[in-house]
């Protein structure tokens, strides 16, 4: 993602404009942008093939056993999905902190590798068969800070003009950083090496808060700031940094039980929960295959299939979309749609599955909360510190290492055939 020392200078005005003042601010060079506060970030992943990506982890098993017990070489490749950076026969290194096989994909007879959950999209908790061979552009440096007590992804959310919902959200889980519409954003990891060392932040980025705001600033501050007052623009997520320090303090206050939200339990946290008498409960089993959901605003509830009722779901949940495009409908989709007939993506649960109902139950959960805290969200104001103050005090711009992944290595990986990677 480019800064904003790297848009393009305006074209000159022609003869005879009236140019604006020498002093006059420019609102592009005072913006301070995420990427100037958390200067690495990574690509979203590039699966290259839906089927190794699913809701649940039994399908994922069963799409797996199906590939490498086929029979013909042709029929394993054509359920494989080969694509030009994949085909059954590359050879490809293991994904960081992952026991899975080096050998060529063609040649596979094994057991499928435990799928592990990650983040799809924006709010959809899904399963990925962890296995480099299969996935286009996995991003191993992601892998190799994943952290299981420490590390944060912020995820920055596609840009589409006029659309409501958050720019920047966060999880614990590793993300794909797949955007519903617009252009996918990018991924910021919280720390560049696991354990929570060394804070993916400008250097000195901390002490300079920390002397505005007159008390010590840690990482997960900056991080509950960003979730609590970032802006979307065409050039990237706007943080605005407050002058005043009681503003800080109380955005900080509002983005941490935000980001308690978004990690849904991890870190020992609890799990998010609405007040009694307004817990959404399944009110009416959910039919085997619903093929449709929609929602009765009278009654405020949920319309699962012909007969499935959850209730009560707020307005503020069902409306909740985030690129234009409405959470709810987007996670039931998900899980609905029908895949095309003889392919891997079509292995999946005969019937709606238990555990996917209470994962419905917690998302409308976490969305009303989500609603509810950004309702609550204190505008900082117009008296806000500009990039320029950020450069004077040469916390900006970032040095280029600190845009660049750590060295992270505390083991040898092992790379193509069994091959030790030399990284």
């Amino acid at each position: 993602m480019r800064g904003v020392s790297d848009v393009p200078e305006a074209p000159q005005p022609l003869p005879g404009t009236p140019r604006p003042a020498p002093d006059a601010p420019r609102a592009a060079s005072r913006a301070v942008l995420l990427d100037d506060l958390m200067p690495w970030s990574v690509a979203p992943l590039r699966l290259g093939r839906g089927w190794v990506m699913g809701p649940d982890p039994a399908s994922l098993r069963a799409r797996w056993d199906t590939l490498v017990r086929a029979g013909a070489q042709a029929d394993r490749e054509a359920l494989f999905g080969p694509t030009r950076l994949r085909t059954p026969r590359s050879a490809v290194a293991a994904l960081p902190g992952r026991r899975t096989a080096t050998t060529r994909f063609a040649t596979e007879s094994g057991r499928c590798p435990e799928p592990v959950r990650v983040l799809h999209g924006a709010f959809d908790e899904q399963w990925l068969i962890p296995d480099h061979r299969l996935i286009d552009a996995a991003r191993p440096e992601l892998w190799r800070v994943v952290d299981s007590t420490h590390q944060v992804f912020a995820v920055e959310q596609g840009y589409v003009p006029g659309s409501s919902g958050p720019a920047l959200l966060a999880t614990a889980l590793l993300p794909d950083g797949r955007s519903p519409a617009g252009r996918p954003g990018r991924i910021r990891p919280l720390y560049r090496r696991p354990g929570g060392r060394e804070p993916n932040l400008a250097p000195g980025l901390l002490d300079f808060l920390g002397g505005r705001y007159g008390y010590r600033v840690v990482p997960e501050d900056v991080l509950a700031w960003a979730l609590d007052a970032a802006q979307p623009s065409a050039r990237g997520v706007v943080v605005p940094l407050p002058r005043d320090p009681e503003v800080w303090r109380a955005g900080v206050e509002s983005g941490h039980r935000v980001l308690a939200l978004l990690l849904r339990g991890a870190r020992g946290g609890e799990r998010p929960r609405l007040p009694g008498g307004r817990r959404p409960y399944v009110r009416a089993a959910i039919p085997a295959r619903p093929g449709t959901l929609s929602y009765d605003a009278e009654e405020a509830a949920l319309l699962v299939g012909a007969t499935g009722r959850i209730s009560p779901v707020p307005p503020s949940a069902w409306e909740f979309e985030v690129g234009g495009v409405r959470v709810l409908e987007r996670w039931f989709g998900e899980r609905t749609a029908a895949a095309r007939a003889g392919s891997l993506e079509a292995i999946g649960p005969r019937t709606w599955p238990q555990e996917w109902s209470s994962e419905l139950l917690e998302l409308v959960t976490v969305l009303a909360l989500l609603a509810r805290a950004r309702d609550a969200r204190r505008d900082p104001g117009a008296a806000v510190l500009g990039r320029d103050e950020l450069c004077a005090a040469e916390v900006l711009p970032a040095p280029p290492r600190a845009r660049r992944p750590a060295s992270v290595l505390d083991h040898p990986e092992e790379g193509p055939g069994g091959q030790f990677a030399l990284l």
